[in-house]
């Protein structure tokens, strides 16, 4: 008796499930009613992009209709001008996980969607904007959409976040695993101190196989394959590429001096010897003898091309470097002021030969000054 009570439990408590399991897996309502109106912006508007700054663009529109209530999402979509948005160009969330009217785009976003529709840098496109509304699996395109105008400037939509130069022309040669890397003085700018000889040379986002490849065309960046010609003797270079602007310049480095505050003139020449530094292998320093005691300050001048330059510390004033981190050292444009933003010898190098090596390598631009 008592298993046939225990059976009859089970098939009960089985009919129970089967029961409970059939009303919950009744169909969700899906229905909903399509976006009919866009809010902004207004149509056929025109936004001149401005990527660097913070500015941005509110779309807006109203709501999709569900009779039974429920969640509704939102994406925003974008397409060529003649497009049907079948195959949108950029699709997104709108604010709040989806969940909100609206969705606020940076001028750096819109940039890059201008340019995945088409749109080159430095000109003009239009393209169309709509949203889809979704419940669950049902999504809806709205029954309108609106035309937004978009003023690119000069410069990269996305920009690399590394840079490598390689060639024949390069001190890494065509190995592209010894590609020569640029240092990143900030989004989109790379700087590169260093020698190129007869040969072309080309730059790329990897030092693999593989990479984003980048050309010059007088004077401005292009994406693509066309190596840069160098002809004549080997010559060292400051090269700078904005990607912010696609454009790019070049400056011959002729030497570099070691410049001595009290004597108001410099005391030594580094020359180039590769990998982006400058040496001089043994230089004489004697402390100028002041009422008050020996003075220690220098500091660098750049001989460029197009005359002097000055490089030293970010502080006006030091004291002597021992005990110092090693962004003591660090090198940054100065101005010719005799005593300011000047270093100290170590007391040590006083009526000493000295070697002095400028160092302008892709972690920091330093020096290091060894008493022989």
């Amino acid at each position: 008796m008592k298993n046939l009570i225990r059976l009859s439990s089970v098939v009960l408590l089985g009919i129970i499930s089967i029961t409970a399991c059939k009303k919950e897996g009744r169909p969700l309502d899906l229905n909903l009613t399509a976006v009919g109106n866009l809010g902004s912006p207004d149509d056929n508007t025109d936004v001149v992009l401005d990527p660097t700054s913070d500015a941005s663009v509110l779309f807006k529109w109203d709501a999709a209709t569900d009779a039974n209530g429920g969640l509704i999402l939102y994406e925003i979509a974008f397409d060529k001008e003649g497009g049907d948005f079948s195959k949108p160009v950029y699709k997104t969330m709108a604010d709040g996980n989806g969940a909100q009217t609206q969705i606020t785009i940076t001028h750096k976003n819109l940039n890059k969607i201008a340019a995945a529709a088409g749109v080159a840098s430095s000109s003009t496109g239009k393209l169309k904007w709509t949203v889809i509304a979704s419940k669950g699996t049902n999504a809806k395109l709205a029954s309108v959409s609106r035309t937004i105008q978009l003023d690119r400037p000069a410069g990269f939509a996305e920009n690399p976040t590394e840079l490598y130069l390689t060639g024949s022309a390069t001190e890494g040669g065509t190995d592209i695993t010894k590609a020569v890397q640029l240092k990143k003085i900030e989004d989109g700018v790379f700087e590169i101190y260093t020698s190129l000889k007869a040969g072309d040379y080309i730059l790329t986002d990897k030092n693999t196989d593989g990479g984003k490849q980048y050309y010059i065309d007088n004077g401005i960046i292009k994406e693509g394959n066309n190596p840069v010609t160098v002809s004549g003797g080997q010559k060292t270079y400051r090269l700078n590429f904005d990607f912010t602007s696609a454009t790019s310049k070049s400056m011959e480095i002729q030497s570099i001096g070691l410049y001595m505050s009290a004597y108001g003139t410099e005391i030594g020449t580094l020359n180039y010897i590769g990998n982006s530094t400058w040496e001089a292998p043994s230089v004489d320093v004697e402390f100028y003898p002041f009422s008050w005691g020996r003075d220690e300050r220098y500091k660098f001048i750049v001989h460029t091309a197009a005359g002097l330059e000055y490089i030293g510390s970010s502080n006006a004033n030091n004291d002597p470097p021992a005990g110092k981190p090693a962004s003591y050292f660090y090198v940054w444009p100065v101005t010719n002021d005799q005593w300011s933003n000047t270093y100290k010898f170590d007391p040590s190098a006083d009526k000493k030969n000295v070697k002095v090596d400028v160092m302008f390598k892709p972690d920091a631009y330093t020096h290091k000054v060894t008493v022989n």
